[in-house]
């Protein structure tokens, strides 16, 4: 990949930044020091090698997913200051587009 001055002003429209030429010369450095580190990457030699999307092997430390007891809905709704018989009655925030 090319770092030059036109993909700079690329990246600097995308992230609606505004960029001193000290900034976009060193960004170019950066980006130049980053793709660099990775071209080595792609050097090592990774047959056999599973691929993982995670450097552990734990997949998921959730408990299960239980119906359990609940608050009771009379002595929610007690505190709303409007109500039906089921719910919160809340003031209108969106409206519909005519």
């Amino acid at each position: 990949m090319q770092i030059d001055d036109k993909l700079i002003s690329y990246l600097e429209d995308l992230s609606c930044l505004t960029l001193s030429d000290t900034e976009k010369s060193r960004l170019t450095g950066d980006l130049k020091e980053i793709l660099s580190g990775m071209d080595r990457l792609s050097e090592l030699n990774t047959d056999g090698v599973p691929e993982r999307s995670h450097p552990f092997d734990n997949v998921n430390a959730f408990r299960d997913d239980e119906a359990g007891a609940s608050f009771e809905r009379e002595l929610i709704l007690k505190n709303a200051p409007e109500r039906n018989d089921e719910m919160f009655i809340a003031p209108k925030t969106v409206e519909q587009g005519g």
